[in-house]
């Protein structure tokens, strides 16, 4: 085989590596710059309604006007019309559901007797785990207020979200007895 034979052979290998490398590189970078940019959407939030049957008093609206603005990677977001009253909602681009925080609601079932309770600073807080219902997510209320504040926060979110309220639910809101349902 003379030396013109075989750099035919190798010459339709060769294009077809010039114009394959070059594609590929394309794609990967736009399938890179596309997984990067990708987002949660960071638009108003839809808050369903839930009986809060306080939601409009004066503890819950001096809360609702000393809530954060901002806390770690969250900002506060604005709810979708008709919003519920007592209701607040914060986003981050690094989670892709809303921190939201509700006042004024009714005791929760869950919460009896027998229930653990976590301090954080002096606030004691009942968590509900989301769980059972699909949720990845826990529900934490302050149930030693004269008003119940709950606190929805997506696992994996971390300590941020619920110190940053505690704090606001500790200098406006004054500590009370806690009132749990008996245990059946």
């Amino acid at each position: 085989m003379s030396s013109d034979e075989t750099e035919d052979r190798r010459h339709p290998a060769l294009v077809a590596t010039a114009i394959a490398l070059p594609v590929a590189l394309v794609v990967g970078v736009i399938v890179a710059a596309v997984l990067a940019t990708r987002a949660p959407e960071q638009g108003p939030v839809a808050l369903g309604t839930v009986p809060a049957p306080d939601a409009e008093s004066a503890d819950c609206v001096s809360l609702l006007g000393a809530l954060p603005d901002e806390f770690d990677s969250f900002t506060r977001a604005a709810l979708v019309d008709p919003a519920p009253a007592g209701a607040a909602a914060w986003q981050s681009p690094d989670v892709a559901e809303p921190v939201v925080l509700r006042c004024g609601l009714e005791r929760p079932a869950e919460f009896d007797q027998a229930s653990r309770l976590d301090v954080i600073d002096d606030v004691q807080w009942f968590p509900v785990s989301g769980d059972a219902q699909g949720i990845d997510a826990t529900t934490w209320y302050a149930v030693d207020r004269p008003v119940y504040v709950a606190v929805t926060v997506p696992t994996g979110t971390g300590p941020t979200p619920l110190q940053a309220i505690t704090a606001v639910v500790s200098q406006t809101l004054a500590a009370g007895p806690i009132d749990p349902n008996p245990i059946n």
